[in-house]
C-alpha cells in the first residue's frame, strides 16, 4: 500500500495557484497524473483518491484552535493563513483537478470533512468497499 498525500497533484493545485510553473506545465500535469494512475490500475492497483472537503469557516475555526493549543500550534504557520487568502483560486483548482483527473480506473471521492469522526469513517469504507471490490475480480485460483 501506497500514500501520496497530495505531492502527485501538487503540480495543478499549489505550483498552479503559487504560479510557480506556468500555464502549459500544470495542464500537462493533469495528462501525466491520468498517465501514472492508469499504469497502476493496469498492473493490478486499486486507486483509491479522496478529497477531504472542510469548508472555509471550519478551516477557520481548527486553524484559531492550533493557535491557541500548544501541542498543535506548531501544525500552523503564517503561510497557512497567507494561503487561506487563496481559497477561491485553490477551490477553482480543486475543481479543475478533480473534474480533470476522475477517471474510471482512478475516480475521486469526495468526502465531507468538517466532522472529523464521520470522515475518518468515510475513509475506511471507502477503502474497504475498493479491496472488497478488487478481491471480487480475483480468479478463485488466486484466492486460495
Amino acid at each position: 500500500m501506497t500514500i501520496f498525500d497530495r505531492s502527485w497533484y501538487g503540480r495543478v493545485l499549489v505550483e498552479r495557484v503559487e504560479n510557480l510553473i506556468d500555464e502549459e506545465a500544470w495542464m500537462r500535469g493533469y495528462a501525466e497524473i491520468n498517465d501514472f494512475e492508469s499504469q497502476l490500475a493496469e498492473t493490478g492497483g486499486v486507486v483509491v483518491k479522496m478529497w477531504l472537503h472542510i469548508t472555509k469557516d471550519e478551516q477557520k475555526r481548527r486553524f484559531k484552535d492550533r493557535g491557541k493549543a500548544a501541542h498543535k500550534s506548531w501544525k500552523l504557520t503564517a503561510d497557512d493563513w497567507r494561503n487561506r487568502e487563496k481559497w477561491d483560486l485553490y477551490e477553482e483548482a480543486v475543481n479543475d483537478m478533480i473534474s480533470r483527473t476522475s477517471t474510471a480506473a482512478a475516480p475521486w471521492h469526495l468526502v465531507a470533512a468538517n466532522d472529523k469522526r464521520y470522515a475518518r469513517v468515510k475513509v475506511l469504507q471507502t477503502v474497504s468497499k475498493a479491496m472488497e471490490a478488487a478481491l471480487a475480480r480475483l480468479p478463485a485460483k488466486a484466492m486460495s
